[in-house]
């Protein structure tokens, strides 16, 4: 591990346990919405086909014929539900969940019940990134995930999906300003502005800005945050296009410590003040998280079609992660847990740990060069794309602290001293990935059309500790060369309706720890090779958008062979796997002044093949079966420019121990409300949006992570108010 953030997930706010189906319930409140009381005239929406989406590896063609599920987030939409974070795309996709979210910390979340790797399974503008930092989103055009295994975009991540931030491009003139507020005292002000140079605009300049202090309802949680950045694009001549953008971000705030089980329970949610946050000794510290990053694109438009892009990125990013952790309960002088060691007591006690990292620095840099274009061999037609990607991480950390300061409790009742500050090293680490890849979507006839790629990934790994800590533990170093295909065939049925069968693999990679009690110590594990078989139908039309897919992914796991209590008295190696199967879909129906919305997701988790029997069969932590998300928009025609929408989210149950499935959090569903009101005055357009999150004020555990061997509860945010206006020219 790369630093060993510790970092306890943040309550969510609570809200009352369902005591009926969750999801049950979400369908009913839905079908309630206020109907009656509305003019009758008409309002039409119409839609716009998406096209090309960088995340699919396709280039122009349309998401809706890609033979792939994929979601994608436009800015609006996340203005509209207040989402400033990638924590917030689980309210918009049940496909997404939380996975160990924190106020103040980064976002981690899950996709098709797998926890994506911050690591490896975020990109920006289609180059690798490091998603462990505060991402701003008010200079991203959108965000697209690409769901299931990622080989054919990815040389390394884990399964589930991939996201990939789009930046803003600069489009000319452009006058923008927008200022909110939510409940607690938080403010922001965001400004984007936009300006063409030159007789015919060759020259095009973007600025965004945003500053905000961040005052959530959870206490002691304090801070601020900001961003600047800069987008040019210029065009020299018809066939040219330079674009370049640098991005400066700041975040500095105390992060939100989680809840546990109180011995052999999961105490009630109801009697949880979803506002408590643990991290709140005097010493605690905040976290604090810069970041800068500058890409450059070159677009050239060959004779016949053809185009070649090439990119350069480097992203630098400086953490200084600190926290009063509650963790387990633990003997100060001797460093020894007697019983309730992943959890805290009964009484509601637990061990403060102080941990302070300070310095983290992680540098991302990334190229690639692509040509892509159309071509024939004899009646089949090819959009080939094909190239080459390079990145280099550097991750350069110093000592860290996590050492015992005392004694907290829940309702903060015990004041704790500071530890004494023994360090303990950290991990520095490089790593260097070369990816040849190839895409080619060939259409065989009118109807059916053959999706090839293959990936070929060459890294190279080394890590080593910071410090000597005297026990066994080297420096690891090493390569591995694999390659990743992926296929599929598609089938137009008829007017923007494509059935569709895919099958492809992704790719994870691990290093045994080189300590003195492994028997196989740093030595790098086989491939960890994770398979996916989907088969999908999607339809678009002028009035309705579905998408449904049956999927079946297995991922590989290693485990720990032995008493592992002395040297050579362990072994690590591959056992059995994770496999998830499910099914997800999507809706989105448009009827005169009305919009609803719909994504489902049913999933089969289970652990299989593991030498340990008892495990087979069982539920992964933290991953319900079912999930809902539901939706609907109101056009008043009486307000022209006013629409009203409510929102539905429900999940069902979790499992919160690995080795008991007998011990869940229930099930819970949550509604939000907002309008939005556009006016558009002289020659300025205005946008009003209120929102109402967690209307009801439910109360409920939202999840239940085991992260670091310990046991985390995050209630349910309890109800929050927002308002924003948007000004634009």
């Amino acid at each position: 591990m790369a630093t060993a953030s510790f970092h306890h997930p943040a309550p969510a706010r609570p809200r009352h346990a369902a005591r009926r189906n969750p999801i049950a319930l979400a369908v009913a409140a839905v079908a309630c919405l206020p109907m009656a009381a509305l003019a009758q005239s008409t309002v039409t929406i119409t839609g716009r086909t998406l096209g090309g989406v960088g995340i699919t590896g396709f280039g122009d063609i349309p998401l809706a014929n890609a033979p792939l599920q994929a979601s994608v987030f436009a800015s609006p939409q996340l203005a509209d539900r207040g989402i400033e974070s990638i924590a917030g795309l689980t309210r918009l996709d049940a496909s997404l969940g939380d996975a160990y979210n924190a106020e103040g910390y980064w976002s981690m979340i899950s996709a098709r019940g797998y926890t994506l790797d911050n690591r490896f399974n975020y990109r920006r503008d289609g180059l690798p990134i490091n998603a462990e930092t505060a991402i701003a989103l008010e200079n991203k055009e959108r965000v697209e995930l690409l769901k299931g295994t990622s080989g054919i975009q990815a040389g390394t991540s884990a399964p589930g999906g991939l996201v990939n931030l789009v930046t803003k491009r600069a489009t000319g003139s452009l006058r923008f300003a927008r200022v909110g507020a939510r409940q607690g005292g938080n403010l922001l002000g965001a400004l984007d502005l936009g300006e063409a140079f030159g007789p015919e605009g060759q020259l095009r300049l973007r600025l965004n800005a945003a500053y905000e202090q961040l005052r959530p309802q959870a206490r002691q949680s304090e801070g601020q945050r900001s961003l600047l950045a800069l987008a040019m694009d210029w065009q020299p001549g018809a066939d040219t296009l330079l674009q370049a953008e640098i991005e400066s971000s700041h975040q500095r705030q105390p992060s939100v410590a989680a809840f546990s089980m109180l011995g052999s329970s999961v105490p009630a949610a109801r009697g949880i003040d979803p506002r408590i946050n643990l991290n709140d000794p005097p010493w605690r510290q905040p976290v604090v998280m810069d970041g800068d990053t500058a890409s450059l694109r070159l677009q050239q438009r060959l004779a016949e079609g053809w185009r070649v892009t090439a990119q350069l990125m480097q992203q630098r990013l400086r953490t200084d992660d600190r926290m009063a952790f509650p963790y387990g309960v633990y003997d100060a002088s001797s460093y020894e847990c007697a019983q309730w060691c992943d959890r805290y007591a009964p009484d509601g006690s637990f061990t403060y740990w102080e941990y302070v990292s300070n310095g983290e620095r992680r540098t991302t840099s990334a190229g690639s060069l692509a040509v892509a274009g159309e071509f024939r061999t004899g009646s089949a037609r090819h959009v080939l794309e094909g190239g080459v990607l390079g990145s280099h991480y550097r991750g350069r950390f110093q000592d860290q602290v996590f050492d015992i300061a005392g004694t907290g409790r829940i309702d903060g009742s015990l004041a704790t001293s500071p530890s004494a500050g023994y360090t303990s090293p950290s991990t520095n680490r490089d790593e260097n990935n070369t990816e040849l890849f190839v895409r080619d979507a060939v259409a065989l006839a009118p109807q059916w059309q053959l999706w090839l790629g293959l990936r070929h990934t060459r890294l190279e790994r080394r890590s080593q500790l910071t410090s000597d800590p005297g026990d066994g533990l080297e420096a690891t170093a090493y390569t591995q060369s694999f390659t990743l295909p992926w296929f599929a065939l598609s089938r137009e049925l008829g007017a923007g309706t494509v059935a569709y069968l895919s099958w492809g693999q992704g790719l994870e990679s691990e290093v045994v720890p080189n300590r003195a009690r492994y028997t196989n110590a740093g030595q790098a594990l086989p491939a960890l090779k994770s398979r996916q078989l989907e088969a999908g139908l999607k339809h678009e039309g002028e009035n309705f958008d579905g998408a449904v897919a049956i999927f079946d992914i297995d991922r590989p796991q290693s485990a720990d062979f032995g008493t592992c209590s002395g040297d050579a008295s362990c072994t690590r190696a591959l056992d059995g796997s994770d496999r998830h199967r499910g099914v997800e879909a999507s809706a989105t129906w448009r009827q005169a002044q009305w919009t609803w919305q719909a994504s489902a997701m049913r999933l089969d988790a289970q652990r299989r093949g593991s030498t340990v029997a008892a495990i087979n069969g069982t539920r992964p932590v933290n991953v319900p079966q079912a999930t809902l998300r539901l939706g609907a928009e109101y056009h008043v025609p009486a307000l022209p420019g006013l629409a009203l929408s409510a929102n539905l989210i429900a999940e069902g149950d979790r499992v919160v121990l690995p080795y008991d499935q007998s011990v869940r959090i229930p099930g819970w569903s949550r509604l939000d409300l907002g309008a939005r009101w556009r006016q558009t005055p002289d020659s300025t357009t205005l946008t009003w949006r209120v929102g109402l999150d967690n209307a009801t004020d439910r109360r409920a555990w939202k999840e239940s992570p085991y992260q670091f061997g310990h046991v985390y509860l995050y209630p349910l945010a309890p109800r929050t108010w927002r308002v924003s206006v948007q000004a634009s020219l």
